[in-house]
């Protein structure tokens, strides 16, 4: 069966209701065009589900206990049946906290799919795939089957973990990051294979819950691709906190044993736990989704190709979100669909620049950056300048506690338009966002430095860092 939309509008279908595909149907609606959003699980997709929201919830709930175990050097005494010597005793119930987890991301998951029937967007919970350049074939949960006709198509189908034969989840001992959140007690020994931004967030959070971590790390430091100071300073603090951060070593095969885990490394070591968790990178849930028919093109790692607009190899269809692997941020995957609504139904775009987008790593301290990078001031020394200013000297860092941690800008050398920046410390992904508008905007270091920030605040140093860049003209 084919089902038409109202000829009087366009029409379009979205198959994802992730973040690029619920933020596209907005765009799409409130343009007029008649919409149907089409999500295998509840909209919202993995980012709500099983990825960012639960997430971050969980770093939260870590942040706390951290900051807890900071305030003893602020006068602070926790108190109970222990010795007053070790200030008392701190504990997560991971079955309460993971019921929390989950019950924050079925609301927003509803929230999300009433802001869509609001707005007059058709969710449906079903599986789509391409039936052709203007064509998609909906197998609804109920098992009713149709294809939609449509002028315009977006997929925004996200991604899924990646699992290693040697080391495949059982969702007991051996887990996904999506599988963390049905534990009801806190691993004894978590360990932790890959040392990117999910192994490193998650390895953080359950070492502040309290529970032993050991991080596998393939390369030298943990963080690679991230900022090389930044990623210096989260090491010392994982090892400071008593983590054991085992670098160079790749991980040959994890199995279970009659108490954990074993993990054999590549050099023939073997490491014991009770948990582990794998965190080696995702794959774009593209396959069987009739990319092929449709024509629509795919690089070697099975990602969608797009352009700055959103556009993919085919006219009329479009993609956004993990499955394009531009970036994997729920932030790019939004602005992603949206870009691609607006040009696909003639609205003012302007394509996606990457190079002004600010990302966050939610470790203790977090770690956000946006625009140019360490690498890109080795290669172009004499074109940019850059300061580092440490948190420790900050008046209002001190009276949080705050002792790890710093602020760096990028600057155009002469002009000195502010090119990018790292924050490193507690809450930097909100302390970014100056530096982000600077970003966008091509403001100069001048103009920061002359904004009026309230005294004491941690984002005095954002201001303080511009004004060691001043060039006596």
């Amino acid at each position: 069966m084919s089902t038409e939309f109202d000829s009087t509008a366009d029409r379009v279908v979205i198959i994802g209701g992730g973040p690029g595909g619920y933020e596209a149907a907005l765009v799409a609606a409130q343009l007029g065009a008649d919409v149907m959003l089409i999500e295998e699980n509840r909209c919202g997709g993995s980012a709500v589900l099983t990825d960012v929201v639960p997430s971050k919830s969980l770093i939260a709930t870590a942040e706390m206990m951290d900051e807890i175990g900071r305030s003893g050097g602020l006068g602070i005494r926790i108190s109970d049946d222990a010795s007053e010597d070790d200030g008392g005793t701190v504990t997560a119930d991971l079955e309460a906290v993971n019921k929390r987890i989950l019950a924050l991301a079925d609301a927003q998951a509803n929230d999300i799919y009433e802001g869509l029937i609001r707005a007059g967007v058709k969710a449906i919970q079903g599986k789509a795939t391409l039936a052709g350049r203007d064509q998609v074939h909906v197998v609804e949960a109920g098992g009713t089957e149709y294809t939609l006709d449509a002028s315009t198509i977006l997929l925004s189908v996200g991604a899924h973990p990646r699992e290693l034969p040697s080391a495949q989840p059982d969702g007991e001992r051996i887990l996904t990051w999506t599988q963390l959140y049905s534990l009801d007690e806190l691993p004894e020994h978590l360990i932790v294979v890959g040392s990117g931004v999910t192994g490193a967030e998650f390895a953080s959070a359950y070492r502040a819950l309290g529970t032993e971590v050991t991080l596998v790390s393939s390369r030298e430091k943990v963080l690679p691709g991230q900022d090389e100071d930044a990623a210096d300073v989260l090491e010392f603090v994982f090892r400071n906190k008593g983590m054991n951060v085992l670098s160079r070593s790749r991980a040959a095969s994890v199995t279970r044993t009659d108490s954990g885990v074993e993990v054999v490394l590549a050099d023939g070591r073997r490491v014991e736990g009770s948990h582990c968790l794998m965190a080696v990178g995702s794959i774009p849930n593209t396959e069987g989704l009739g990319l092929e028919k449709a024509g629509v093109r795919v690089n070697d790692s099975g990602h969608i190709v797009v352009d700055g607009v959103s556009r993919t190899s085919r006219a009329g269809i479009y993609a956004a979100g993990d499955c394009t692997g531009v970036l994997p941020l729920a932030s790019v995957a939004a602005m992603q669909g949206r870009i691609a609504m607006n040009h696909a139904l003639g609205d003012a775009v302007q394509p996606l620049k990457l190079r002004n987008v600010a990302s966050n790593v939610f470790t203790a301290p977090e770690i956000a950056t946006v625009g140019f990078t360490q690498q890109n001031y080795r290669e172009n020394p004499t074109d940019i300048d850059t300061v580092m200013l440490p948190l420790d000297t900050n008046p209002r860092a001190k009276m949080l506690g705050i002792e790890d941690g710093f602020v760096k800008i990028f600057a155009r050398r002469g002009s000195g338009s502010i090119l990018g920046g790292v924050v490193v410390g507690p809450r930097a992904s909100e302390l970014i966002l100056p530096i982000t508008m600077a970003v966008e905007n091509r403001l100069t270091v001048d103009q920061l430095s002359a904004s009026f920030v309230v005294y004491p605040s941690v984002s005095g140093s954002l201001t303080e860092a511009a004004r060691k860049l001043h060039r006596h003209l």
